[in-house]
């Protein structure tokens, strides 16, 4: 066994272990076996992180946006210019293919900093004005302050990116955490990062979920942002709440992919089953939970299932495969055990079992015969499961979609414009798309209703949210 690597945090420009020298295994899932090991990190750490981003803040915050897009910018060039490395690190973080990796991912993150380098000059508020006679208003928008983040291991790089490249934008200083799973590419970041802005403005925490309890109860941010489950993300909004921070919360998703008997089928099929498959499922808007009109259900199951069966799971390294393993033998766990209790209505048309015995890869597999309230349909698998309900009208279908705790993404597939108007209305998720399922820009807001928490990432909503608003007001007469 070749010896395991040395990942540390970085606080204040620098990398250090945890200041009681405890670490944990980080493991490959396309192996199961460990390669590194990272920083347990507990209060001193968090406290030593903490200090270094509020010494850094007034600094930062008093730049200008265009020294802020400059910073943003060379950090998006250096991503380009070290993408092989932090592929690689992705890939070894999550078993991803390394193919897909660089193509779906890097650009994509890429884009997002030049976005939101872009956004630190644009920001706008109501004009300067005399809304009272001989008094003049306007309205300053300032940075809250330190920002205590929490990134997920579905996507380490690209969440780190939507959660840095903003609160930086706006001027505001950030402690990091990874998952504790998926810290290595976020310890290449940070040395991207340091290499561009001072000391203290960007810094990286590993650790577990204590690690991140303490950052979020920690007396210094003004702010706390989380992406993850909605169990983690109560639990911040109650630690939060002690001292009013704010809260931004990214949680779970149970996307309804609605799809009318006017389809295309087999380009529907081809379609959501990449959606529905692409990072193992692990991804809060995956098109997992299919609504199919009654009138092509079984053709539709029929074609799904086929398509299902041809997608290929497999090592980060083969071309031909479409997703890697699930992230962790806890994930691996969960997905299984959703199979193993479906209800006896149930049919498994395809998949529902693991591949191979070495890391966690499961098959592709496609469920029919559901019911709405079966756990299968109300609860987020997270994994590469499509679930297959059929529905009689338009309104059954509105019942449905809406009939989950969840409200992040939902998709609609018709060619009845007025029937597609009407769905995007009246469907109770934060993201419609029509047609199409899971593409993103840097351009509109990200972020659900109900349990899959509030506030956006991308966007300049998603920017908004990390500043705050200060109204001014002065005499005419003075």
């Amino acid at each position: 066994m070749s010896e395991l690597r040395t990942l540390r945090n970085y606080i204040d420009g620098e990398f250090r272990d945890a200041a009681d020298g405890r670490t944990t295994d980080v493991v490959n899932p396309a192996t199961g076996e460990a390669y590194a090991t990272a920083p347990l990190s507990a209060a001193a750490d968090v406290d030593a992180a903490m200090a270094a981003a509020a010494a850094a803040f007034p600094a930062w915050r008093d730049t200008t946006p265009a020294e802020r897009q400059k910073a943003l910018l060379k950090i998006a060039d250096a991503i380009e210019e070290r993408a092989e490395e932090l592929i690689a690190a992705e890939s070894e973080n999550t078993g991803k293919p390394i193919g897909l990796t660089r193509s779906e991912e890097i650009p994509p993150m890429v884009d997002q900093i030049r976005f939101f380098a872009g956004a630190a000059r644009l920001l706008e508020g109501k004009s300067g004005g005399e809304y009272m006679e001989g008094l003049t208003s306007f309205v300053r928008r300032e940075p809250v302050g330190v920002c205590a983040q929490v990134a997920p291991w579905n996507y380490p790089m690209m969440m780190a990116v939507w959660k840095f490249a903003p609160a930086l934008a706006a001027g505001n200083t950030v402690v990091l955490k990874p998952s504790d799973t998926t810290p290595a590419s976020t310890a290449l970041l940070a040395e991207i990062i340091g290499n561009v802005v001072p000391k203290g403005v960007f810094n990286v925490v590993c650790g577990d979920r204590d690690t991140g309890r303490l950052m979020v109860e920690h007396h210094t941010p003004a702010m706390a942002s989380i992406t993850g489950s909605v169990r983690a993300g109560m639990q911040v909004a109650e630690t939060a709440s002690k001292d009013l921070k704010r809260v931004h919360l990214e949680l779970g998703g149970k996307a309804p992919v609605v799809v009318f008997e006017d389809v295309d089928i087999p380009k529907a099929v081809e379609d959501i089953s990449v959606a529905g498959f692409f990072n193992a499922g692990q991804d809060c808007t995956a098109a997992t939970r299919v609504l199919v009109h009654e009138s092509i259900h079984d053709e539709f199951v029929a074609a799904l299932t086929k398509a299902a069966a041809d997608t290929k799971t497999g090592q980060p390294d083969d071309e031909d495969v479409l997703y890697g393993p699930l992230n962790n033998a806890n994930q691996l766990g969960q997905v299984t055990g959703f199979i193993e209790r479906l209800p006896s209505h149930a049919k498994v048309q395809t998949g529902g079992h693991r591949v191979g015995e070495k890391g966690y890869f499961f098959a592709p597999t496609v469920v029919s015969g559901l019911k709405q309230d079966d756990e299968i349909i109300q609860n987020e698998v997270f994994g590469p499961v499509i679930t297959v309900q059929s529905f009689a009208d338009e309104d059954q279908a509105v019942e449905w979609a809406n009939g989950v705790d969840y409200a992040l993404a939902s998709s609609v597939w018709t060619k009845n414009h007025g029937r597609a108007m009407r769905m995007s209305k009246k469907l109770d998720f934060g993201c419609v798309w029509i047609n199409t399922h899971i593409p993103l820009v840097a351009e509109m807001p990200h972020g659900g209703f109900k349990k899959s928490g509030y506030g956006k990432d991308l966007s300049a909503y998603g920017f908004e949210d990390y500043t705050r608003v200060k109204h001014v007001m002065t005499s005419l007469d003075a």
